[in-house]
């Protein structure tokens, strides 16, 4: 009896909870991004998903 080779089917993207998507920015938004992510050995998507939570988390609509 052979063994068989299984592979695993690969997960689509966004499948890992996050997804892709443009914005635009300004420039001087994007010059504090680099200077966080410089600052702090994080990329600008982690920094950026960092702001983003706080700022869910800590926004009040009125």
């Amino acid at each position: 009896m052979e063994e068989k080779l299984i592979i695993t089917k690969k997960s689509l993207k966004g499948d890992d909870g996050y997804k892709t998507f443009s914005i635009c920015i300004k420039d001087e938004t994007i010059a504090g991004l680099n200077e966080l992510s410089a600052s702090t050995n994080r990329s600008r998507n982690e920094i950026i998903n960092i702001l983003l939570d706080y700022a869910i988390d800590n926004c009040e609509v009125k």
